[in-house]
C-alpha cells in the first residue's frame, strides 16, 4: 500500500494528482474498441483486444493510486500483452509450433532482463525504459525478417511508434521543470495506437482486417 510520486505530473497523493495521465488511459480502451470488429474469429487477437483494455484500467489504477499494488496492475497486464503478442508472431508470422513459440515466450524474460542489465552498462538509469526498448528490437528483427511483406512493414511502422511513445516517457522528468503536467500522458496515448496499430498488423497477416 506504499504510496510512490513517479512522475511530472504527479505533487502529492490525493486521487487526482494525475488527471492527465490518469484520463488518457481511455486511450487504451478506445484502441482496444476499434480493433475489436477484426478480431472475430481470431482467438488470440481477440485476447490480445481484451488486454489492451485492461491495460488502460490498470494504467488508470496506477495514476490515480499511485501505490505499490497499483503499479503491479499496470505492469503486469503489458507484460501479458507483449507475452501474447510474441507467441502468435513467432507462431503466425514465423510459422513455429505452438512449442517452439512456447519456449519463445519463456525465453522472453531472462533476454529482457540481459538486455536490461548490458544497455545498463551503456546508458546507466534507464529503468523499465530499457525492458521497452528491448521489445522494440525484438519488433525490429521480426519486421526484419519479414521484409518485403505487408506484415514486416507493419511491424517496423509499429517498432517506431513504440520508439517515439518510449521518448516521450523518458522525457517525462527531464521537462518537469519547464512543463509541469510532463510528457507521460504522450506515452499513453501513443502507446495504445502502437498496441492497437499491432492487433490490426496480426488481423491484416491472418486475413481478418
Amino acid at each position: 500500500m506504499e504510496q510512490v510520486i513517479a512522475y511530472c505530473e504527479r505533487t502529492d497523493f490525493a486521487y487526482w494528482s494525475e488527471p492527465v495521465n490518469a484520463l488518457t488511459n481511455a486511450a487504451f480502451l478506445l484502441a482496444a474498441f476499434a480493433v475489436w470488429p477484426m478480431t472475430r474469429g481470431l482467438p488470440l487477437a481477440r485476447a490480445m483486444a481484451v488486454v489492451l483494455a485492461v491495460i488502460g484500467l490498470g494504467s488508470f489504477l496506477w495514476h490515480t493510486h499511485a501505490t505499490r499494488w497499483a503499479g503491479l496492475a499496470d505492469v503486469l497486464p503489458i507484460l501479458g500483452f507483449i507475452l501474447l503478442y510474441l507467441f502468435a508472431a513467432t507462431r503466425d508470422y514465423l510459422g513455429a509450433s505452438g512449442v517452439v513459440a512456447g519456449l519463445v515466450v519463456v525465453a522472453f524474460l531472462p533476454y529482457a532482463a540481459v538486455f536490461g542489465w548490458a544497455l545498463g552498462l551503456i546508458v546507466p538509469g534507464l529503468g523499465a525504459n530499457a525492458a521497452y526498448l528491448s521489445v522494440a528490437v525484438l519488433i525490429v528483427a521480426y519486421g526484419v525478417y519479414l521484409r518485403g511483406s505487408a506484415t514486416g512493414r507493419g511491424l517496423l511502422i509499429g517498432a517506431g511508434i513504440l520508439c517515439v511513445s518510449l521518448g516521450f516517457r523518458m522525457l517525462d522528468g527531464p521537462i518537469c521543470a519547464v512543463f509541469p503536467i510532463g510528457t507521460h500522458f504522450l506515452w499513453h496515448i501513443l502507446n495504445a495506437v502502437m498496441l492497437g496499430w499491432m492487433i490490426r498488423v496480426y488481423c491484416c497477416h491472418m486475413g481478418r482486417a
